[in-house]
């Protein structure tokens, strides 16, 4: 089984284009946090590569940008390639089978470009949260 799982924050603004045959294509790139410090005790992160297709490139193109969070679930492809001078070069992509789109929209449905454009009231703290009766739970 080929599935990839990953939640991270994309590096730049996604890439749209279009194939000779017409289909729809988004390439962006995620960074994402490894769960163990290194030996000076700092998280490192990976940048992995994500490429999408068809509705999936179009709503990508639409309402991601530099900054946004998501969560990528996929299949890890490699492919190899020559470049100008004849050196083979190798690339692993992560091709989406689905994007969840996680940073919060904006009022008019728009993607927000940050914490500061959430609504008021959105960030309580933890003394404001109402208690959860755990009678009625089912676990």
């Amino acid at each position: 089984m080929n599935k990839c799982i990953f939640i991270g924050n994309l590096t730049r603004d996604p890439e749209y284009q279009t194939t000779g045959s017409g289909v729809s294509l988004c390439r962006f790139s995620i960074a994402v946090n490894r769960s163990y410090s290194n030996a000076n005790g700092e998280r490192e992160t990976d940048f992995i590569n994500i490429v999408t297709w068809r509705g999936l490139a179009d709503n990508c193109s639409k309402y991601l940008f530099k900054g946004s969070k998501v969560c990528v679930v996929g299949q890890l492809q490699n492919r190899t390639y020559e470049d100008k001078d004849g050196n083979k070069r190798y690339m692993t992509d992560i091709v989406a089978e689905d994007v969840e789109f996680i940073s919060p929209k904006s009022a008019d449905g728009a993607p927000a470009a940050g914490p500061s454009n959430r609504p008021s009231g959105q960030n309580k703290k933890v003394s404001e949260l109402e208690p959860v009766d755990t009678d009625d739970l089912p676990f």
